[in-house]
């Protein structure tokens, strides 16, 4: 019984499935787009700032790690209330449905340095580039989730103000990661960015217009 109440409380029974299909439709996008427009013509949209933009190895610590800022940050956002767990898990489905459209139709790729040395951190973004190809770029999820968990927050007061600064310097740097690690140029990013506040300023109307005003915005 315990054991349940700490799953209730940590995981509500309204946020469950909503977060299960969420990780699900991260990996069918991800996967999915690569199996379909793997192979096709991708096109480069660098640009002459993205060349301008260092290789930083370390920031790789940044990019691995964001998926434990991710996975606090979801869950706590799920869990508030019913009305905020749909409108902040919508915008990641719309977002995600919209990066699939687009990796398919205009399927993007950039330029990986050569890496050197033999460090910890050169020999992570080795990694990095051999499990990660260089397609499903534009726009990065990455930025577009990283957005999320801070803008679901954002305007929240009932949130401490500690989590919240951590939460916005935490996407910024994610997104600062993308571009030292040259995993996405900056159109990526922008792209990111606006999916993920057209999305929740969207679905956030809609919610407080069903809910009279009482949901997160």
């Amino acid at each position: 019984m315990v054991i349940k109440e700490k799953l209730d409380w940590l995981l509500p029974k309204f946020c469950r499935i909503p977060l299960i299909f969420t990780v699900i439709l991260n990996f069918s996008v991800y996967w999915g787009s690569r199996a379909i427009a793997g192979n096709w013509y991708h096109h480069n949209i660098e640009t002459p700032v993205d060349a301008m933009i260092p290789t930083v190895y370390w920031t790789v610590l940044i990019y691995f790690g964001c998926y434990i800022f991710w996975i606090i940050n979801y869950i706590y956002n799920a869990r508030m209330s019913k009305e905020h767990c749909y409108i902040f898990l919508g915008t990641d489905w719309i977002g995600k449905v919209i990066c699939f459209i687009l990796y398919v139709a205009y399927p993007t790729t950039n330029t990986r340095p050569q890496i050197v040395g033999d460090g910890i951190w050169a020999e992570l973004m080795r990694l990095l580039y051999r499990i990660d190809e260089a397609d499903n770029l534009f726009p990065s999820i990455h930025c577009l989730v990283s957005w999320i968990c801070y803008i679901g927050i954002r305007g929240n007061k009932k949130v401490p103000l500690a989590f919240r600064v951590f939460s916005c310097i935490m996407a910024l740097a994610v997104c600062i990661s993308t571009l030292t690690t040259k995993q996405h140029v900056i159109y990526d990013v922008v792209a990111g960015i606006a999916l993920a506040e057209a999305g929740y300023f969207i679905l956030g109307r809609i919610g407080r217009q069903k809910t009279g005003g009482d949901a997160q915005p």
